[in-house]
């Protein structure tokens, strides 16, 4: 049984004997061979020379003779020739009819080509006409024949045409003599010409050298199709101004004017040249654009100039920009050779609307480059592309409206790809903010350069058991995802990738340990609460406690204590002390300062039994009573005086603990004292006076101890 490999060799081997039967058999007859005398423009040669096909390649050695003999006899002649051509001496025929034919033989056998019968006078042949063109209108072709310096008399000729930018003639005409009108010749447009001419006996001649004609220059006709290139950026200043040429507008161009009107009512006007196009202005076979910004701009014109006139000026407005009406107004069918676009609009969106715009962007092509636009009437909605679109490259295509006043809108952009392929990896992934059960993910979307396709969703893997799809919406902004359901404490490994409709592309991984519970920092949040709220309140105790007591407290800070009246600094109490310590006065006389102001001071009536029968009652004139002693002085003096030691020597201390200034200038309230008080005798004794002084007086007032030692 045959193996694949020896049916293989079998198969070859029988191919290879095929074709060796093929090759092995006898040569194809040539064809039937052309004979002529041919002319130069003096003379003609006398030789007859005679042209076939061998219509074979020959794979093995083929030899060809040329044969001919004279038709009133049977004598032939013979010659050995080329595969393709051989002549026949003038010795070896006679003027008249002769018969001609090539024979081609191998080691196969031989094959004869049909005969040519001809009149040797009859097969001159003249050499090609020098075409030459005149500057009448219509436009004229013009020629020179040889047949006169031949003596012969001229015959017809065959002239045929066609544009320099097609290589097919268009037309071939004959029956004529020396020229040849050219109608209707279109503008700017170069044209090719070929003559050949017979003589009025022989054969007609090849066809003559091409020659070129370029009809009268006129004005370019038409408008400039104009519109702006910005790449796949809204921005206007981004933009540059382009337009295309039309076939009509091509030739004898000189320069362009470019007029840009701007935002603010000024007007700028540039002439720029053609024939060298550079820095400004670059133009390829179809487009030209300008390299000028746009930048508050608020409408552009452009007109093609030559010697003989210039187009219509072509306006356009700056597209206005907005928000995008639909996203989905635009859907693609694109491959590598076509690109369809179609769209539907409601109907409120094609009220006032006079065409559309479509256009085509490659992304990180310059201006000027990967870029095309067509302009579409308002009754239809497709738009159709012609051209080269790479593969995994993203193109953005973009629609327009322009309205019966020419305002222009721009509706809605759309990345499509002719080919696509599975994106790169994402560049940056990490970790925005970690808790104990949950965790936020930060990354950058893909690029578009490096997308190779419209990414669908990203997608986000957890130690490869959960897997997350997120939308890839919008495209340009930071993405963030987060993670729920976590354990405390645990260490996780993350990855991310992008996909598009070709697949997933290639994982971005990171690491993180989530944090211990949330438990434990809510309980030292709570405990270090409860030890400020204790603190606080042990402060308040001590406070309260401080101000209970009659000396100063050591344990609160100094800004705590109230500030009070210092009354060794009163000079209304040191002039009662003088007076008190005078021989001459035996009762409290009352102070003599101008405008003494004492406050008032509302003293509570204690009157303890051992003491009831020696205190009087004594009422000043505002109403306020008031204890009088046996002597006459007042309960406010006799405890002054008992306690003025004491008060002294705690003021010291308090003023020096706590700072305080000297109340040198304190006012006493009060505008007028009783006169009732300067009839005060004599004070009570120190243990009268702490049964009967209220806390207040024991604080603030000095004692008639106290006024006494001054």
């Amino acid at each position: 049984m045959a193996t694949p490999r020896t049916r293989w060799l079998l198969s070859i081997l029988l191919v290879n004997l095929s074709n060796c039967f093929t090759l092995a058999g006898p040569p194809a007859p040539p064809s039937l061979p052309e004979c002529y005398i041919p002319c130069d423009e003096e003379n003609c040669t006398v030789d007859i020379h005679c042209t076939w096909d061998p219509k074979q390649d020959p794979q093995i050695p083929t030899n060809y003779s040329l044969h001919w003999e004279a038709a009133n006899t049977e004598e032939g002649h013979v010659i050995n020739v080329t595969s393709s051509n051989g002549f026949i001496p003038r010795e070896d025929f006679s003027n008249g009819e002769l018969r001609v034919w090539v024979q081609a033989k191998n080691q196969h056998g031989s094959a004869k080509s049909q005969e040519a019968v001809f009149n040797t006078a009859e097969i001159i042949k003249p050499p090609p006409p020098n075409v030459t063109s005149s500057h009448q209108e219509p436009s004229v072709i013009e020629w020179i024949s040889t047949c006169e310096q031949l003596q012969l008399s001229l015959g017809p000729c065959d002239v045929r045409h066609r544009t320099e930018a097609d290589q097919v003639w268009l037309k071939e005409e004959d029956g004529f003599h020396s020229s040849y009108i050219f109608d209707s010749p279109q503008p700017c447009t170069v044209y090719e010409f070929q003559v050949r001419c017979v003589c009025a006996t022989g054969l007609m001649s090849d066809w003559s050298a091409i020659h070129k004609m370029q009809n009268k220059e006129i004005a370019p006709v038409g408008e400039l199709d104009v519109w702006r290139d910005c790449g796949i950026s809204t921005a206007s200043f981004d933009c540059v101004l382009t337009w295309k040429l039309s076939v009509s507008q091509t030739c004898l161009i000189l320069g362009y004017d470019v007029r840009l009107s701007y935002n603010n009512g000024t007007a700028v006007s540039s002439n720029v040249s053609a024939a060298e196009p550079r820095g400004q202005l670059v133009c390829n076979e179809m487009q030209c654009h300008f390299n000028s910004s746009l930048k508050d701009v608020s409408s552009v014109s452009v007109s093609a100039y030559n010697a003989d006139g210039s187009t219509v000026p072509s306006h356009l407005a700056m597209p206005i920009s907005g928000k995008e009406k639909n996203e989905q107004a635009i859907l693609l069918k694109m491959n590598e050779e076509n690109l369809t676009v179609f769209w539907d609009l409601p109907s409120q969106f094609t009220d006032n609307l006079k065409k559309y715009v479509v256009q085509y962007k490659q992304a990180g092509c310059p201006p000027g480059q990967g870029f095309d636009w067509i302009k579409v009437e308002k009754k239809h909605t497709t738009g159709f592309f012609k051209g080269q679109f790479k593969k995994y490259t993203p193109y953005q295509v973009s629609l327009f409206t322009v309205s019966n006043s020419s305002e222009i809108h721009h509706l809605s952009s759309v990345i499509g790809y002719s080919f696509q392929g599975t994106p790169s990896r994402v560049s940056s992934f990490k970790v925005f903010s970690i808790a104990a059960t949950r965790v936020t993910l930060l990354w950058e979307p893909v690029p578009l350069s490096k997308q190779n396709g419209v990414i669908l969703y990203y997608q986000i893997g957890v130690d490869r058991q959960n897997v997350y799809n997120v939308s890839a919406s919008p495209q340009h902004e930071n993405k963030t995802f987060e993670l729920l359901h976590l354990s405390p404490g645990q260490e996780y490994e993350v990855w991310i990738r992008a996909v598009t409709v070709a697949g997933p592309g290639e994982n971005t991984t990171t690491r993180f340990k989530t944090k211990h519970h949330e438990d434990f920092a809510l309980l030292i949040l709570v405990l270090l609460g409860l030890i400020i709220l204790g603190v606080i309140c042990l402060f308040f105790v001590l406070l309260s406690a401080c101000r209970g007591e009659s000396k100063a407290c050591p344990l609160l800070p100094l800004c705590f204590y109230e500030k009070v009246p210092d009354p060794r600094n009163s000079h209304i109490f040191r002039q009662m002390k003088h007076q008190i310590n005078d021989p001459l006065a035996r009762i409290c006389i009352p102070v003599s300062e101008p405008h003494p102001k004492i406050s008032l001071l509302e003293v509570v009536e204690i009157q303890p039994r051992a003491f009831k029968s020696s205190l009087e009652k004594i009422s000043d004139p505002d109403g306020l009573t008031r204890l009088e002693v046996g002597d006459g002085c007042s309960e406010l003096e006799c405890q002054d005086d008992q306690r003025e030691d004491a008060v002294t020597e705690e003021c010291h201390r308090t003023d020096h603990r706590h700072g305080r200034e000297e109340y040198s200038k304190m006012v006493d309230s009060d505008d007028e004292r009783d006169k009732e008080e300067e009839d005060r005798g004599d004070c009570w004794s120190s243990s009268e006076e702490e049964q009967l002084t209220s806390g207040y007086e024991k604080h603030f007032m000095p004692t008639a101890l106290e006024v006494l030692e001054i």
